[in-house]
């Protein structure tokens, strides 16, 4: 008895626990949508562009921890692909891409969407690989979300040739994996001697710190991390990516986060440290040579996957394995932890963290609103549960460096690549991943030039179903670029945008459109979008003038 080959990828999909498939259906791949349109426990959802689908799809699998699905006809739907891969995998994000190819036949031939997809996708997943005969299918895609789910997580692809997806192939070739095969081994401790040495490290240490990077929100590594700091207190900063890993109830603990630019208080509060305790750290992040300029840093690397080494960061100690548990041994094996947090300049540290808190905000340009006032805003009105999706641009600057997170997964951003146009894609991915999908409300915000990047998705949100609000700093300008042109040459070029009534454009997708003209209407309108069920968008005139401040340097060379 023969089954067809499209059907070998569905089972696979389900065994992978794989809830939605996000693309765009073309003709090479269409086998695939047609098993997908009717099915019951698999959603498909329809997309206005690949790399938005792509977007949504990395997004699920940073969320839940599973890879996410996209799926894409060959060639130009196959490059389009390309952004959302490699944001996925150097961000963690595990996902699983499946492509359309010609037919074998044709694979060296310069024909219709032809496309050597593997080469393409190679540099931007952690493994691409093509299906070259029937009974591989089920065997790739295993693979693939094997490597996805893989620590350092990222992106997978299997590409599937027209004719394999329409042949049949015996049941006897086809081997069927049960659903614990798609999660790779799991990790366990270090070796007693490295906790051992480690212990005598920190006990050593005359101010320690932990620096949280991407891999310390996976959940089981957060709470060891809370664990550890109720019993052996110490300052903890964050990169961007890391935001949500310190609780509320420990946020006397917190010095900030720390990235792009080395003005920071964590910053400053790294200079008072003899031992920097990295867990989950990924140096793309925050490159070291930034934050360990000297290189005088004694660093343990607590991590799943071992230390990139190099001159700015060498750790004196790897432990390797799972965090949670290394972190869960040391707690149990140190008897007393210095207190840098109670030294007076630590303290002074803490006081300049939090005093933006108490400024007016005022704007320079009457009427615009503040960024500042706008977080402040934000954050009084919503949920603490509450998904944030921050796109790139000033806005993310502003947003990574003063709004705050207490829950991990709850703020999302684009660290790494620091790709535009990310915030509205993963928005709709927060609001399905809810439990009953789009059950309350998920908040995204971008810059004007961000959200034209993947506004399309809008109408895709509004289908959906899904609980967002979108909220769009506009200021009619590549913003970020603007200012960082302004400080190098005294004079912008190429940034002016505008020309777009967001508004109308929100109706237009059937979603409610909001705009703020005048500071004095934010809080009125942003308390009606939060409250508003379904799909809004929110244009917000922004006042970007303290923007230069933010890349200002401090000397960290006086510091004592």
């Amino acid at each position: 008895m023969a089954t067809d080959t499209v059907d070998v990828a569905i089972n696979s999909l389900l065994a992978a626990g794989v809830k939605y498939v996000f693309g765009v259906p073309g003709a090479k791949i269409d086998s695939v949508f047609n098993a997908l349109v009717d099915h019951k426990e698999i959603h498909l959802v329809v997309c206005r562009h690949e790399q938005n689908a792509a977007f949504i799809a990395g997004a699920v699998g940073k969320i839940t921890g599973r890879p996410g699905v996209c799926i894409a006809t060959s060639g130009p739907g196959t490059s389009n692909l390309v952004t959302g891969l490699v944001t996925a995998t150097d961000e963690g994000a595990p996902m699983v891409a499946i492509v359309g190819s010609v037919k074998r036949s044709h694979m060296l031939k310069k024909t219709h969407q032809s496309l050597r997809a593997v080469e393409l996708l190679t540099p931007v997943t952690k493994k691409a690989a093509g299906v070259t005969v029937e009974n591989q299918v089920a065997e790739i895609m295993l693979d693939a979300f094997r490597v996805a789910t893989a620590y350092p997580q990222g992106a997978a692809a299997v590409i599937l040739p027209i004719d394999i997806m329409l042949t049949g192939v015996s049941k006897t070739t086809i081997p069927a994996f049960p659903s614990n095969a798609f999660l790779p081994p799991a990790y366990g401790l270090s070796p007693e001697s490295t906790l051992q040495d480690a212990v005598s490290r920190i006990q050593a240490a005359k101010a320690p710190l932990l620096f949280l990077g991407m891999r310390s929100v996976e959940p089981d590594v957060v709470e060891a991390v809370r664990r550890f700091l109720e019993v052996h207190p110490m300052p903890v900063v964050e990169t961007f990516q890391a935001a949500g890993a310190i609780s509320k109830e420990l946020v006397h603990l917190f010095y900030g986060r720390v990235g792009l630019f080395r003005n920071q208080p964590g910053d400053k509060l790294l200079c008072h440290s003899d031992l920097i305790i990295t867990i989950g750290y990924d140096q793309a992040e925050y490159d070291a040579d930034v934050w360990n300029t000297t290189n005088h840093f004694d660093i343990i690397h607590l991590d799943f996957t071992a230390a990139d080494w190099g001159h700015y960061y060498a750790p004196k100690l790897e432990l390797i394995g799972s965090p949670a548990q290394n972190l869960d041994s040391l707690q149990s094996k140190l008897s007393s932890v210095a207190k840098l947090q109670e030294k007076d300049e630590a303290k002074a540290i803490l006081a300049e963290l939090h005093t933006w808190k108490s400024s007016p905000h005022a704007s320079l340009k009457p009427g615009l609103v503040h960024p500042l006032y706008f977080i402040r805003l934000l954050q009084q009105m919503m949920i603490e549960s509450t998904t944030v999706a921050c796109d790139i641009g000033s806005v993310y600057i502003w947003m990574c460096r003063y709004f705050y997170s207490y829950k991990p997964k709850t703020f999302l951003v684009s660290n790494v690549q620091q790709t535009l146009g990310v915030a509205m894609p993963w928005a709709i991915a927060a609001s399905l991943c809810q439990s009953p999908p789009c059950s309350s409300k998920v908040i995204s915000i971008s810059g004007d030039g961000g959200f034209m990047y993947s506004s399309q998705e809008l109408v895709t949100a509004v289908q959906q179903g899904c609980n967002m609000t979108h909220f769009i700093w506009n200021d009619g300008k590549y913003n970020m670029v603007e200012f960082q042109e302004v400080n190098k040459y005294g004079r912008s070029a190429g940034i002016e945008l505008g020309g777009m009534d967001f508004v109308k454009f929100a109706e237009a997708s059937g979603a409610k459109g909001f705009r703020v003209s005048d500071a004095s209407e934010l809080e009125s309108v942003m308390k009606e979008a939060l409250e508003y069920e379904g799909v809004c968008v929110v244009d917000v005139s922004i006042d970007y003038s303290h923007n230069l401040a933010l890349m200002k340097q401090v000397s960290l060379d006086d510091i004592s």
